[in-house]
């Protein structure tokens, strides 16, 4: 007869309370981590929307622009909204690798701190 084991307990982290989480918002390496952040997403985040409205626009009022032939039938615009998937891509991957290498090291710090973990 088979028995059931239960799943091996995980070690439970003390939670913090709410005076302890405004006290971690108010901490120096909270705003350098949130300063990491912004420093990073909102620029990029700006960029490619105005990349993206320029491809609307140059969609809407340059059709001969956008109608001009690169290589057979494949033409600018084709090019251009290829490249709006490229950047969407691009743009992940170096989100992720910022997150990697810059914030969740900073992350995981304040968070082991804030649990009694240090």
């Amino acid at each position: 007869m088979a028995t059931e084991t239960p799943p091996p307990s995980k070690p439970h982290n003390r939670l913090p309370s709410s005076e302890e989480f405004a006290e971690v918002q108010q901490s120096p390496e909270f705003a350098d981590l949130r300063h990491s952040h912004r420093s990073f997403a909102f620029p990029l985040t700006v960029g490619f929307i105005a990349w993206y409205l320029l491809y609307v626009l140059l969609s809407n009022y340059a059709g001969d622009f956008m109608g001009t032939k690169v290589v057979g039938n494949v033409n600018v615009a084709l090019v251009l909204g290829l490249a709006q998937f490229l950047t969407t891509f691009l743009i992940a991957w170096w989100y992720a690798h910022h997150a990697a290498t810059k914030l969740d090291p900073k992350a995981e710090a304040i968070k082991s701190r804030t649990e009694g973990g240090a």
